[in-house]
């Protein structure tokens, strides 16, 4: 692909966001196609925010992305994910976020409100930006609500280029055995499309 396209991934510490950034990296490089990544851990031992970045494309020289121009927000939980539409998420792109709160401090301390689809929804009608919802109810293990994302990014071709088939190449370099299985099914079972909404 000649025009770059850029992925902003927003998460909270340990909800598996390293294995979200490296698998969609390694399914674009499956895909035969040109990407650089970069990851901000930050207070990712403590619970705080995670975020990681990734674009695409021939012309693509270094990993950082520009305010207000990603292509596509990934949100592993809510609150990141509002914070990512509004400081990265361009017009017209894509959010795609859990259905997951971790709130933060201010918000446990009363001191905020906690974020609300509503709230996301409204912010994706002003900046005509499609929002996909999904809904990790059904995920047993936490650490597993990654391959929602991916499912969900592959079964609507979020990222240009690159099919399920190469998710699954990417997880198979990077996982083993039952672990392996496991995120694969629950990839492939989200990969249907069934568990995200309009977001």
């Amino acid at each position: 692909m000649t025009n770059s396209f850029n992925i902003h991934m927003t998460g909270v510490g340990g909800q598996g966001i390293g294995l979200l950034s490296q698998t969609l990296l390694r399914a674009i490089d499956c895909a035969g196609i040109h990407a650089i990544a970069v990851d901000t851990h930050g207070l990712a031992q403590r619970g705080g925010m995670v975020v990681s970045r990734i674009r695409m494309g021939e012309n693509v020289f270094s990993p950082l992305i520009m305010a207000h121009c990603a292509d596509l927000v990934l949100g592993m939980e809510i609150h990141e994910a509002l914070r990512g539409a509004h400081t990265a998420l361009k017009k017209n792109g894509t959010l795609c976020y859990l259905d997951v709160a971790w709130q933060p401090l201010a918000v446990r301390l009363g001191q905020a409100d906690p974020v609300t689809e509503k709230e996301i929804k409204t912010l994706c009608e002003h900046m005509d930006v499609r929002g996909f919802l999904v809904d990790s109810g059904a995920i047993e293990d936490p650490r597993m609500q990654n391959m929602a994302l991916i499912g969900t990014i592959a079964a609507n071709k979020l990222i240009p280029g690159v099919e399920m088939h190469h998710y699954c190449q990417a997880l198979e370099a990077l996982l083993t055995g039952v672990v392996l299985e496991k995120n694969l099914a629950l990839l492939e079972s989200y990969g249907k499309g069934a568990a995200a909404r309009p977001g």
